[in-house]
Parts: C-alpha cells; structure tokens; sequence
C-alpha cells in the first residue's frame, strides 16, 4: 500500500503569513458590513418632508410632496386653474421685496393682513 497521498495533508500549515490573510479577509468583510449600515442609516435620516416638481412650467407639471413617510402627487389639467369664488384682496410687491395684502373693502380679512417677504417686516 502507497501512502504517498497522506503526506500532502501532514504538511505543516502553521504559516503565519495565512493568518495575516485570513485577518484582512475578516476586516474587509468588517468594513463593507459597517459602510452598507451608515450608507442604510444615512438614507432613513434623509429629509422627512420633500417637494418635488416635475416638469415645472409644463402641461403635464407634477407637484410631488413627501411629509413623513406618506406622498402626495398633485397633476395639473395643463390648462389654467378656475373656479368659483370671490375676490378677496390685492397683493403688492414692494421694491425691497415684501409682498403686502390689502383686503378690498367690504371683504372680511383677517386681523394680521398683510404678508411679508424676505423683509419680514
């Protein structure tokens, strides 16, 4: 009988250079599973609430609006809006980029009438 075959598996695997590349197999497999967990992490802390226009100035413009995990798509008619109702006031830009309101006689408005700008005046 020939055991010529058994001495390959006696060889002497005490290699310390195996270890080394065993040890940076397992600290790769380390840092991929650390960079998936912050690249997950950094995509639940994303912005709760997003505006998104599509198409903007188009007919088929859409207005997408995320808030806390629920979405709301609004689709123009791609005509102008129209409805029923009445005039309640005019808005005017001033030069320094406030925008004022003032309430048409006649018209009930609000205490606090007039809307400001970058101002915030």
């Amino acid at each position: 009988m020939s055991f010529k075959h058994i001495h390959v598996l006696a060889e002497d695997d005490d290699d310390p250079m195996l270890s080394a590349v065993n040890l940076v197999d397992v600290f790769l497999v380390l840092v991929v599973a650390l960079l998936t967990a912050v690249a997950a992490q950094s995509q639940s802390n994303a912005q709760d609430n997003v505006t998104i226009i599509r198409n903007p100035g188009q007919p088929n413009m859409e207005v997408v609006v995320r808030e806390n995990g629920k979405e709301i798509k609004f689709k123009g008619a791609g005509t102008a809006g129209a409805g029923e109702g009445q005039r309640a006031g005019v808005a005017y830009k001033l030069n320094d980029g406030n925008i004022v309101y003032v309430p048409e006689s006649g018209a009930s408005a609000p205490k606090s009438a007039a809307a400001t700008g970058p101002g915030g005046r």
